[in-house]
């Protein structure tokens, strides 16, 4: 009875905060709708959920601000500014046009590249929308948009589906010298010819079924200069945790319950007209009950966090009982607190937890990792425990023991005294510690390492996070594979492996780990993320630079390829004919190894036979990647932010290369 009492008064108080957040919410809700519209140019209704920039604070949502210069309507983005056309309050939409674009002039091209996720994250824009059936609240979602591609063929293009700009005179995006085409939707991998890149990607409205047929680049461009339309509302599923967002019903009609608004007035006002009769009342029977009630919540909290954890410590012993072969030392909780001196010497952080200097009993140092929160019941301890403790390799960091002490759980590696790769990388200018020969040495060793992982156990071990932090240096400067939070095991034969999200850094994440329909994922993934290492030690520098000097100089990759086949290279002050051999045959390999397309990578083995072999045996590969054309960045605008993206290259010379 007292229990069913604790949960009445619970209940009550719980309905009291609610409706006094509901009516803090509303209010400032109110203060937001009870602007007046903002106008700028032809756009006169600028209105919530959108703002000027100079509007009052309280107005509109700070998310979605607008600018307004030289009587135009501007949506700023990362990637840059989107003149507004319209805005739609009935359906919930607004008409953005590239600013590049000029209506009349058939021969302009789009300046931004759209993807699916341009508007997503930055503004919680949707490229799908909703149209009001009669008059009633349900919704049906339609996309009143299209993606086109537009491409550069070396010859005719012979697919049906690839139509010409030669109507309107258009150059190519690189300004290099090709057939000029645009298809209308997304492109799949097997409508690419293979004489064939894609340039960049567009909006356009839909057209009638019956122009489709006979439709010219001149009624493309026409639809590009009218604009596309993204929307601000959210669509969910049925059984979203939202009870107030619209959903699809089993007759696929979108119904949005928060339209009636009449019903949810009316439930307030009947509890706000209960709570003024009665809330003296409640609130001193209650205030007891609370205080009794608080110590049952903090108890509850503690059961859960008891068994949450525990949940994790029987998993890891289950695997650890499982694996008695494991060549690791366990450790006690108090060991690890004497090796490390009480974790007096900390080293640095990752994404897994603090690591910190100690030291054994029998005077060798090492680097102790205490692992974090987890968020996968103990999985990435698993990880490492199942790959480095089952090997031993002279590029691979050996795993000295570990820790398991209820929620405490650590591991405990051979010290790296000279840190990870990332530090000499990318030191500070005029004292790099490491020289050309020394970091063709490290690139070299660091390739026999993943080659170990991927052929040289009995299972196939494939790393997923490749980087430079994820590389240790030793006394002598021999580098260490480290890190296998993320690392899978697959057996030697199982050529695809499955995965249900992608994972590693961005940066260095292979395509196909995003894109599905490039190939499947292998230990090919690894071989890409050790090219983008590979291309940053040969450079010195991030493959992404935003203070570049030109546009094309933005995506290290991209550039450098471009220098290569001018017959130039990395122009580094004061370096030897040796170092700048040395520099382009890792620039060389690295351009292998990111192709787009996994097949068109070469394997470890492979790698490590390229950075062996002389500079003038290597083959340039095909250029894998797409950067919008070269021009200024003060000619781009502040906030444009160019991204490059790679695109299937297909050559016969590669695949039989390699």
């Amino acid at each position: 009875m007292k229990m069913v009492r604790l949960l009445s008064a619970t209940f009550i108080t719980f309905i009291i905060v609610c409706v006094q957040f509901y009516q803090t919410s509303y209010a400032k809700a109110d203060l937001q709708y009870l602007c007046p519209p903002s106008s700028c140019g032809n756009i006169a209704n600028i209105s919530y959920p959108f703002r000027l920039i100079t509007d009052p604070p309280n107005c509109g949502d700070i998310r979605y601000n607008l600018s307004c210069e030289n009587n135009l309507t501007l949506l700023n983005t990362y990637s840059g500014k989107y003149h507004v056309q319209a805005i739609n309050y009935n359906n919930y939409t607004i008409r953005l046009v590239d600013p590049n674009i000029k209506r009349g002039n058939c021969s302009s091209l789009p300046l931004y590249s759209l993807t699916d996720y341009n508007f997503l994250y930055e503004f919680n824009f949707s490229y799908f929308s909703l149209i009001r059936i009669q008059s009633g609240n349900h919704l049906e979602v339609y996309e009143p948009s299209r993606t086109i591609t537009f491409l550069n063929c070396e010859n005719v293009a012979k697919s049906p589906l690839y139509i010409p700009t030669s109507s309107c005179n258009v150059s190519d995006f690189s300004g290099s010298k090709g057939h000029s085409y645009v298809m209308l939707g997304k492109i799949n991998d097997y409508e690419l010819e293979n004489s064939c890149r894609i340039e960049q990607m567009a909006r356009m409205p839909w057209l009638q079924a019956t122009e489709d047929e006979n439709i010219s680049y001149i009624d493309i461009h026409h639809q590009l200069a009218y604009g596309f339309e993204l929307s601000w509302m959210s669509v969910y599923a049925k059984d979203h945790q939202n009870p107030l967002a619209c959903y699809a019903d089993e007759y696929n009609m979108i119904q949005c319950p928060f339209y009636n608004t009449d019903f949810w007035t009316m439930i307030v006002y009947e509890i706000q007209g209960f709570l003024v009769k009665f809330q003296y009342t409640v609130l001193l029977w209650t205030t007891g009950k609370i205080i009794l009630g608080i110590p049952c919540v903090i108890a509850f909290l503690i059961y859960k966090w008891r068994k949450r954890h525990l949940s994790m410590y029987n998993i890891i012993e289950e695997f650890l009982q499982a694996n008695t072969n494991l060549m690791p030392i366990r450790y006690s909780y108090s060991e690890i607190k004497i090796m490390t001196k009480r974790f007096k010497h900390k080293l640095g952080e990752g994404g897994y937890g603090s690591v910190y200097k100690g030291k054994l009993r029998s005077g060798r140092l090492v680097a102790v990792k205490m692992l974090g929160k987890s968020k996968a019941n103990g999985q990435e301890f698993i990880n490492e425990v199942a790959t480095i403790g089952r090997i031993h390799h002279v590029n691979v960091v050996q795993l000295v023991g570990f820790c398991v002490e209820r929620s405490k759980r650590a591991l405990v590696y051979e010290f790296m005294p000279k840190g990870s790769l990332d530090k000499h990388i990318f030191s500070q200018e005029g004292i790099n510690s490491l020289d050309c020969k020394k970091m063709c040495e490290i690139s070299f060793g660091v390739a026999c390492g993943i080659e170990y992982l991927h052929q040289g156990c009995n299972m196939q071990i494939l790393h997923f996070d490749i980087k430079p932090h994820n590389i240790l240096l030793d006394e002598n400067f021999i580098p260490k594979v480290s890190d296998f939070g993320l690392a899978q095991l697959y057996p030697l034969d199982k050529s695809i492996v499955s995965l249900t999200a992608a994972r590693g850094t961005m940066g260095y994440i292979a395509p196909e780990l995003f894109y599905k329909n490039i190939g499947g994922i292998s230990y090919k993934a690894d071989v890409y993320s050790y090219g983008m290492l590979l291309m940053e030690m040969a450079s010195r520098r991030k493959n992404l630079n935003a203070v570049a000097e030109h546009t094309s100089q933005i995506y290290f990759p991209s550039w450098i390829y471009d220098q290569l086949n001018k017959g130039k290279g990395l122009e580094i002050v004061d370096a030897t004919e040796e170092e700048s051999r040395l520099r382009k045959k890792m620039i060389i390999v690295a351009l292998w190894c990111i192709q787009m397309k996994p097949s068109d990578r070469p394997s470890m083995n492979k790698v490590r036979e390229m950075l062996e072999a002389e500079v003038e045996s290597l083959q340039i590969p095909p250029k894998p990647f797409l950067c919008p054309q070269e021009k200024p960045l003060k000619d781009a605008g502040e906030k444009s932010n160019w991204q490059c993206l790679s695109t299937p290259s297909k050559t016969e010379d590669s695949k039989s290369k390699l």
